[in-house]
């Protein structure tokens, strides 16, 4: 049931964004970029830009409402919970401040075994923060606050916004740089320029452009998940900041059967192998543990 909500959701997504940007599309007038004189550079300039980061922006404007239904993500009322989940309150409380974020983001639980958090949203003053039942539950408070300190780290930081800018110009250049080389390529075949041969090119130097835009992407958040690592020292402190990554290296093996592989983009902690970790969104929890216990010698 619930691997069938997110694909639900995952379509439903789409759909927006296609939609949305067929419609500003149409209204703009953007022309055709392939016709019958050739290729119209402008043309094919305006629509890589507008599908390029009109996806990435709808993607961040609908984020905070996805992550809840996609996750399941129960909002804490302060004036009817725990006092462990007041507690919680309380401290992102705390953390904003000492962040200088001003407006309180929401702060919600989300059912799974495994320990993990997450922060998301379109604006600081429009933020989520949500942290797992189990993470909730394998880790004591002061683990929690670094946790917790790690991801106001990213709200202040104004990450999400930062990597929804940088999806978007690799979106734009990778559609531009395909369709240009496969007109390259094509323009002397017998085929129409307009017909399979263009858009068969195309699609194979996209998904190839894709791949290595998604190393740049991966490498430049692992840069900010450093960078959140040192705010959550900062504003939490260095030995919960710490903690944290070592509760989370001692509870990596707990995995939630339920969850799947699609919306595992949110963990705050990753453990590649090989050449996979050129493509992950974070450093391994042992080198983000050494960098913070080297700046305290």
């Amino acid at each position: 049931m619930q691997f069938a909500k997110r694909i639900f959701l995952f379509l439903t997504l789409n759909i927006i964004v296609v939609t949305t940007i067929s419609i500003l599309l149409a209204v703009f007038h953007v022309q055709p970029y392939l016709n019958a004189y050739g290729l119209n550079i402008p043309a094919l300039a305006v629509f890589c830009f507008v599908w390029g980061f009109g996806g990435a922006f709808i993607s961040l404007l609908m984020s905070r409402a996805m992550a809840k239904w996609m996750y399941g993500v129960q909002l804490i009322d302060p004036n009817n919970c725990s006092e462990r989940e007041h507690w919680l309150i309380d401290i992102v409380g705390q953390l904003c401040r000492k962040a200088s974020i001003e407006t309180m983001p929401e702060v919600g639980i989300y059912q799974s075994e495994e320990a993990n958090a997450f922060a998301t949203g379109p604006t600081k003053s429009r933020a989520l923060v949500a942290v797992s039942s189990g993470l909730f539950n394998l880790m004591n408070n002061n683990e929690i606050e670094g946790v917790l300190g790690h991801e106001i780290s990213h709200i202040a930081n104004g990450d999400m916004v930062t990597m929804t800018l940088l999806q978007g110009v690799v979106n734009a250049f990778v559609m531009f740089a395909s369709r240009l080389i496969a007109y390259v390529i094509t323009r002397d075949s017998k085929s129409d320029r307009s017909g399979w041969a263009f858009y068969l090119v195309s699609m194979v130097l996209q998904t190839v452009f894709l791949i290595f835009g998604s190393l740049l992407i991966a490498f430049y958040n692992r840069k900010r998940e450093c960078k959140a690592d040192d705010g959550g020292a900062i504003i939490a402190g260095r030995n919960k900041m710490i903690g944290a990554l070592e509760a989370l290296q001692r509870t990596y093996d707990v995995v939630d059967p339920k969850s799947q592989p699609a919306v595992q983009t949110m963990k705050i902690s990753s453990q590649p192998a090989g050449i996979w970790k050129l493509f992950s969104t974070h450093p391994p929890l042992e080198e983000r543990i050494a960098r913070l216990r080297n700046q305290l010698g």
